[in-house]
């Protein structure tokens, strides 16, 4: 880190810049800004390297310096024009995979996140510049805060690389979380990167830490302080022994050659049930099946009417102390009269609405079925955001097989109930679990246990699949619930209340995960209170954002003044 800053720190002096010819000045200005996005990008691979998001800032804040320093117009331009370098890199570093699914939702993606996170910068630049360099840096982290957290609560959300996601890998540096959740570790970040830059800012100019010694040890307290406790908490936590059996079924069925096309739904269920019967647990206590597992035209009003939701209750008489959680593509048909937006007519009763869900159904042996209506969809797929506005993507909907399109969904978390010991189980659907704040709903439902089912075979052997699993490990730390996941492909994995993965499947391959984990009924700070982090910074981004356009209208109206006075 020091090396870093120190490397940064050599052409930080204004008068250096007289020196040297403007090409070069905008060759450094691109290496900073690239190595900021390479080093946001970082904690996102497999690697363990969450800790360097305490620096991934510092090359783009001194660019930020810089300008303001030496430039006397066009700042806002050339801000806005590195910051930008600098975000898309991280993006498509970050999160190129998206395209394997979908070339032009993963242009979109990269091209409108990066775009979003560069007004952030270029609105702290404002604000440092028109109401001070204390005040700016404030401005920085507030602004970030309240946008993630707006981010995370929006009907336009690619909330994959919020910054505190990027420790996943790193939970024994995080056991906090249970306490602020991921936006905690945004906050850690942002404090970090502006400490350790003006710090070395100081350094540089005057050679020496003389008057900074306070700065110094506020720095070392944030970095230190949490990290220690964190670890503490990591090596003295104890679970609760409530333990339960658990079977985890995954068919690896090919989404784009098998799912959807060759392999009809009575071959894929044939696939399942002969994995579970033949190698799953036959005493276990919850089964799960992944996303969409099932797909028959599965009408909720009837359920008996699907051949396969038959065949499947008759499975469940073998396992009569057992809950199977599976996913399943279902419809359900509304009274005469009443329709939804997201609703469309029968084809052969006009009169008479429906609508699809990507659902989770719990199975017992008493044909008594529950259901969960995924609510958390993904844009371009399942859903058009602000579809009065929006209608005309309705075209472009990504088909990533099956059913594409606007999906119902529900307002409630619902959980299932195991049998055998009358616990809640949490049926969380692949992209509902990047959700922190959204997933404490359950827990405060009464969720001891979370069950997470996906399918991520859609973005091949990248790091998306192992970037979605690591932030199941967060969900874990910040409710203190167990986590059983199942993939369709990917990794199914076992993922203890500290955040441990303690077995997971091998990536691509039909396999069976059988092992225990234990239930938890206490609820931790985080579930309780969700995102303040989020709703106190939103609140005080407004106070600026209201001070920075106070401070430009009375700038507007300064020379009229003079000018008034001269006459």
């Amino acid at each position: 880190m020091v090396f870093i800053v120190r490397t940064i720190a050599v052409n930080i002096n204004p008068l250096s810049l007289h020196k040297v010819s403007e090409i070069t000045v905008t060759k450094k200005y691109i290496l900073a800004a690239l190595l900021s996005g390479a080093l946001l990008s970082l904690p996102w691979m497999p690697w363990h390297l969450g800790l360097l998001l305490w620096v991934a800032f510092i090359p783009l804040l001194w660019i930020e310096h810089h300008v303001s320093v030496v430039q006397s117009k066009g700042t806002f331009r050339t801000v806005l024009t590195y910051a930008y370098i600098s975000f898309f890199t991280w993006n498509v570093i970050s999160t190129w995979w998206v395209s394997n699914s979908t070339l032009f939702g993963g242009i979109a993606a990269v091209v409108l996140n990066a775009l979003f996170y560069t007004i952030l910068f270029a609105l702290f630049h404002l604000i440092k510049k028109q109401m001070g360099t204390h005040t700016g840096y404030s401005a920085l982290v507030l602004i970030w805060l309240a946008f993630e957290h707006i981010y995370l609560n929006g009907a336009i959300s690619w909330t994959w690389l919020i910054l505190g996601n990027g420790f996943a890998n790193n939970v024994q540096s995080v056991q906090w979380y249970e306490f602020t959740g991921v936006l905690g570790g945004s906050l850690w970040s942002l404090i970090i990167n502006i400490l350790l830059f003006n710090i070395g800012l100081h350094v540089y100019q005057f050679k020496t830490l003389y008057g900074q010694r306070l700065l110094g040890l506020l720095t070392i307290m944030f970095i230190i302080g949490p990290l220690f406790w964190s670890m503490y908490r990591y090596h003295s936590y104890r679970e609760a022994n409530h333990p339960i059996n658990i079977s985890i079924i995954q068919p690896n069925i090919d989404p784009y050659n098998e799912k959807f096309g060759q392999l009809d739904s009575e071959a894929q269920l044939k696939r399942m049930t002969d994995l579970m019967r033949s190698h799953a647990d036959q005493n276990a206590d919850l089964y799960l099946w992944p996303e969409t597992a099932l797909e028959d035209r599965i009408f909720e009003n009837n359920f008996k009417s699907s051949s396969i939701i038959v065949q499947v209750d008759s499975l469940m008489k073998a396992y009569p102390k057992a809950l199977l959680v599976s996913g399943a593509t279902t419809r359900s048909i509304h009274p005469l009269g009443k329709k939804t937006d997201t609703s469309k007519p029968l084809p052969f009763d006009t009169t008479l609405h429906y609508d699809t869900y990507n659902a989770a159904l719990g199975f017992t042996q008493l044909f008594d079925i529950e259901v969960y209506h995924k609510s958390k969809l993904v844009i371009g797929v399942e859903m058009t955001p602000y579809p009065a506005f929006f209608e005309i993507l309705n075209e472009y909907l990504i088909d990533l097989g099956g059913y594409s399109g606007n999906l119902g969904w529900q307002t409630q978390r619902t959980n299932f109930t195991l049998p055998t010991q009358k616990a809640q189980i949490a049926p969380i659907i692949c992209y509902e679990s990047i959700y922190g704040d959204f997933v404490t709903g359950y827990v405060k439902n009464g969720a001891q246990l979370l069950a997470i089912i996906t399918n991520d075979g859609w973005w091949g052997d990248t790091q998306g699949y192992q970037q979605h699993l690591s932030y199941a490990k967060l969900r874990a730390i910040e409710n203190r619930r167990a986590v059983a996941r199942c993939a369709n492909t990917g990794v199914s994995a076992l993922i203890n209340q500290k955040g441990d993965i303690i077995s997971q499947t091998p990536y691509w391959e039909s396999a069976v995960l059988n092992g225990t984990l234990n239930l938890n009924t206490e609820t931790t700070f985080y579930t309780r209170t969700g995102d303040y982090i989020g709703r106190i910074a939103e609140f005080f981004a407004l106070l600026l954002c209201l001070a920075l356009f106070a401070s430009w209208v009375k700038g507007l109206r300064k020379p009229k003044t003079l000018q008034h006075t001269k006459n």
